[in-house]
Parts: structure tokens; C-alpha cells; sequence
């Protein structure tokens, strides 16, 4: 039976188009296979905030920030946790994307058009000592462009190779099946999609026309992880982390359902890390949707007083924006799932930034004037969009009033006016005293030390309760399904292993579904950045060596 290409790609998010585009560079036909329609190539890339994890960047050296390989690898793998026998691949991966991220990642992707914006985002702060969780410096590069400008020369590169005839893309072909012919996976099988036209991100039909079986000498799975099936989720969900929360709301589309990770097990891949998975805990409703419980998180800044469902303080560190996970585990401990910030408009105004390439149409759109307007704006008109029509946002003159709209949006009225203004009154003490013993008030000071938060990030110290500075703020947050950080272990040419730890012949997987390499290059945590990178590094590392192994 003849090959109908030398490779097939299934997914055409980031990695599937890092992967094919290396192809189409060594001049291999390609099939690019997506259940989802045309309008929605790049997947899960095109809406996020390009944030890319860079060590020693001439950005960081030019705000004074000294990182180094070193440095970044301690915080790499104190903030992973690697612990088991499995973690072997995911290990070497970690060491290998270190070095990448170090060295020719910026250059590779300023070579083909990519910019960032001068100002490098501290993102998972840890709060622990040196060799625990976290970045110990600045490493978040925003994209210029965001999401879709990382995207568009991968694209671009892919299109190239359609009009070159190297490159099939056939969408709407969901695949149910892979099989091997000699010991090689060679085979995938799978449904025709009825047309669709819907937007981006929205629910597509499921409707079959048609069926299809396709031969290539190798397979690339690059279909993501399992963050929209929040069945999965919960299954998966593990102890550490506590009971799984009643209600979640979904950070990607239903679509993103780990299909296609139980078919490639099927056919004899080793599913390793399936526990590990990355949520937020910063989730809010959006208020304008476009998937079903569709979520938006927020880039907090270190100033917003962070309150459980009862209303008390989070423990220390556990302050906005420093460990993502170890949050998520006390959040669970407490009996509910949603969480509070307490803030003000002085501080939502510097501090709130959204997720999101729709969230942020300055960045996205290359727009200078924007940015500079944004910066001087009281509040960023998609922060603004929030507090007016946010289902979770209550906004309110006085504390009193404040109190009866936060439990107004809940099942039970579990916040009390006495002890919320003792709280904030305690805090606001805090910020009146120099030599101060409340750690958060230590840290926005200590992040006022860096420009970059200081210029844009970080309001300055001020009371909460001081009326110049409101009016007050509540927001209620929810738990935002996002990340697989298992997936399908993979040597370190992204060639997908047995449960006996030999390569299955013909099979390849990158991004989100290898556990962004490796099976969970991540270990237990990420240190933010490093999803859209990891997808890069091993979109391009399967795509090289399906290239070399294909004839």
C-alpha cells in the first residue's frame, strides 16, 4: 500500500505547526490533520498572552536584571520536584529546554519576525528559599503581538509548504484510530466533520460526513491536553491537591478533550504524569463569551489582600502571583473552591492584567499609542469591561455595601463586615509602618524595587480603605481549568516510548499531549513562560527527527 505523505500531524495548534514547518524545511510531505475548522489554526496559542520564558534576554540586561543558566536551571528543577522513577525523559527534557531558553530560543524566533515587549513580566514568585518553588528573577517576555504574533510565522512557514505542494492541510478530520503495519505506526483512521463556520473557539459540530484512513512513514501527535473535559480533569485530579472543586470554569475550548492521548495508549504509548495538571486559581467568568463557561484568568500585581471563601487571609506566601499550585492545594483544604481579592480601583488599575491575546488589543495589535494610553488610563478599558458587566466583580463606595455584594454572589453569606474591616484596617496599619512584619507589604515593596513593576505592575503603598483611593473592590475567583503537565513520555527526539521504555516505531508527540516533553517537562509546577515555549521547543525537536527518520 503506498504512503499517501511522509508524515501526518495531528493538531494544528503551536506545535503541530513548529512540527510541520521543520518538515517543510527538510522537504517532506506533510498531512496536517485538525478535528476543528481552518478559522481556529494555532489552537490554545492564538489566545493566549505569548508569554515566553527567556534566561539572560537582552531585555532582562537592559532593566538590570541579572539572570544566568545556572541560576535559571536551579529554579527550573526546585520548582519541578521531579521525584519518580518515570521522571527520567522529563528531566532530560527540563535540562535540554533550559539550555534552549538560555541560548538560540530568542534568536531563533527574532529570525523570523518575533518581538517582545521591553518589559519583562515576574511571574510564580515562589516565596520559599533559593532551591524551592519559583523564578528568582523576571523571565515572562510578552510577544509583541501576543499570541497571534507567536503563531503567524509558523503559520506562515506551514502555508509556504502548502504552496509549495508539500503541505495538505485537511480540517474537520477528527481521528478515532491509530494502527501499525511491520511494528510501525503507519496508520491513522478517523471521521470527516461536517463543514463549519463558526468562530474561532466555538463549539463546533460534531456531525460525521464521512470517514478517512491515511499512511504516512511517521505520525506526530500534537492534539493538546485534556483542560476543556473537566470530566477527565476530575478523574486525573490527584490527593495532594485535595477533593476536586465542585464547579471549575474552562480556560480553553470543550474541543481540547484528551481524545486523542487515550488513543495513542490504545495503540501502545506510555501515559505517564497523567496526575500532574496546571489550573488557576485566579479565574473569572467572562463576561463576554465565547466557549462554553469560558474563563479569563488575571495577571495580578502583589497588592490585593487575597481572602478565602470565609473571609481570611491567605498564609503566607501563598500572595498574588507567587505560587500558583501551592494555592490551588490550600484552596481545596479549605471546603470551598472560589477565593476572594479585596482591593481597590488604585490598585486594579496598575496591578489587573487579563490573560489573553481578545483581553489585550494593544499588545495584540502592535499598537504603541495603545500601550502608552492603556498606561495612563485610570483603569484598562478590558479591566473597566470587567467591573461593569463581570459576573464576579462587585464595586462598591463603602465596606458595608462591599460585604452585602460579595454574599450576594454566593450560596452561603460567609463574609463578616466586623472581621473583613479588622482585617484590612491590620493591613492598612501595616503599610504606615516602615519596619513592618506583614510579608505581603514586604513584597510589594520589594517588587517596587524593580522597575518594570514599578513602572506599570505595582501600585504604590497606600491604605485600602483610603477613600482618594477607591472605590473598593471585590472579586470572586474561581478555579480555571488550563494545563496538562503528563502526557506521553517521549525520548529526547520527541519519539513517543512503550511501557516497556523502547520507541514505538512511526510514533512522535509534542506539545501539550508529550507533556510539553517528555511526558511532563514541568515536573509538578511551571514557572510560567514556558507552555507556548515548550510547544516551540518540542514541535520543532518532533518535527527534525521525523524528518531525519523518514525517507
Amino acid at each position: 500500500m503506498a504512503y499517501d505523505a511522509d508524515v501526518i500531524v495531528i493538531g494544528a495548534g503551536l506545535a503541530g505547526l513548529a512540527a510541520t514547518a521543520e518538515l517543510v524545511d527538510a522537504g517532506r510531505k506533510v498531512i496536517l490533520l485538525d478535528q476543528e475548522p481552518e478559522q481556529s489554526i494555532g489552537g490554545q496559542a492564538h489566545w493566549s498572552f505569548g508569554g515566553l520564558f527567556f534566561v539572560d534576554s537582552p531585555e532582562q540586561r537592559r532593566l538590570r536584571i541579572k539572570d544566568s543558566h545556572a541560576l535559571a536551571l536551579q529554579d527550573w528543577m526546585g520548582t519541578a520536584g521531579f521525584d519518580r522513577p518515570e521522571d527520567h525523559w522529563p528531566r532530560r527534557w527540563a535540562e535540554a529546554y533550559v539550555d534552549f531558553a538560555a541560548g538560540e530560543k530568542r534568536s531563533w524566533l527574532h529570525g523570523q519576525g518575533v518581538r517582545f515587549f521591553p518589559v519583562v513580566g515576574w511571574a510564580e514568585r515562589g516565596g520559599y528559599d533559593a532551591t524551592g518553588h519559583g523564578n528568582s528573577v523576571p523571565r515572562f517576555h510578552i510577544t509583541w503581538g501576543t499570541g497571534p504574533g507567536l503563531v503567524a510565522p509558523f503559520e506562515r512557514r506551514v502555508r509556504e509548504g502548502v504552496a509549495r505542494g508539500l503541505v495538505e492541510l485537511r480540517f474537520r478530520h477528527r481521528v478515532t484510530g491509530l494502527s501499525r503495519s511491520a511494528g510501525s505506526v503507519d496508520t491513522v483512521t478517523g471521521e470527516v466533520l461536517e463543514a463549519s463556520g463558526i468562530e474561532r473557539g466555538q463549539a463546533s459540530s460534531r456531525e460525521v460526513t464521512g470517514a478517512f484512513e491515511l499512511r504516512a512513514q511517521a505520525v506526530i501527535v500534537t492534539s493538546g491536553g485534556i483542560g476543556g473535559n473537566h470530566d477527565l480533569v476530575r478523574a486525573n485530579w490527584p490527593e495532594r491537591l485535595g477533593t476536586p472543586p465542585e464547579r471549575m470554569i474552562s480556560g480553553v475550548p470543550a474541543h481540547v478533550d484528551g481524545a486523542m492521548l487515550g488513543i495513542a495508549e490504545e495503540t501502545g504509548a506510555r501515559l505517564i504524569n497523567r496526575d500532574r495538571m496546571w489550573h488557576y486559581t485566579e479565574g473569572i467568568q467572562n463576561w463576554n463569551p465565547i466557549w462554553d463557561k469560558h474563563g479569563i484568568r488575571i495577571l495580578p500585581g502583589p497588592s490585593s489582600l487575597w481572602l478565602d471563601a470565609r473571609g481570611n487571609r491567605l498564609p503566607v506566601p501563598l500572595f498574588p502571583g507567587f505560587d500558583t499550585l501551592g494555592t490551588l492545594e490550600h484552596i481545596m483544604s479549605t471546603g470551598y473552591d472560589y477565593t476572594w481579592f479585596v482591593l481597590d480601583q488604585k490598585i486594579i488599575g496598575k496591578e489587573f492584567a487579563l490573560s489573553g491575546s481578545e483581553q489585550n488589543p494593544d499588545l495584540t495589535g502592535k499598537s504603541i499609542r495603545d500601550v502608552i494610553g492603556r498606561a495612563r488610563a485610570d483603569v484598562p478599558a478590558p479591566v473597566k469591561a470587567f467591573m461593569d458587566h463581570g459576573a464576579d466583580f462587585v464595586v462598591e463606595k463603602d465596606l458595608a455595601a462591599l460585604v452585602r455584594g460579595m454574599n450576594a454572589l454566593t450560596k452561603e453569606p460567609l463574609i463578616d463586615e466586623a472581621e473583613l474591616h479588622r482585617e484590612i484596617v491590620a493591613r492598612d496599619r501595616e503599610i504606615a509602618n516602615p519596619f513592618t512584619k506583614d510579608l505581603q507589604v514586604m513584597s510589594i515593596r520589594g517588587a517596587r524595587k524593580y522597575l518594570g513593576d514599578k513602572l506599570i505592575r505595582t501600585a504604590s503603598p497606600h491604605r485600602i480603605l483610603d477613600p482618594k483611593a477607591g472605590p473598593l473592590i471585590a472579586v470572586r475567583l474561581n478555579i480555571l481549568t488550563r494545563k496538562t503537565l503528563g502526557g506521553l513520555e517521549t525520548d529526547l527526539s520527541s519519539r513517543v516510548l512503550t511501557e516497556g521504555g523502547e520507541a514505538l516505531e512511526g510514533l512522535y508527540a509534542a506539545g501539550e499531549a508529550a507533556g510539553f516533553g517528555g511526558g511532563g517537562v514541568h515536573g509538578y509546577r511551571s514557572l510560567e513562560g514556558t507552555f507556548l515555549g515548550g510547544c516551540l521547543f518540542s514541535g520543532r525537536t518532533a518535527g527534525r527527527a521525523a524528518a531525519g527518520a523518514v525517507g
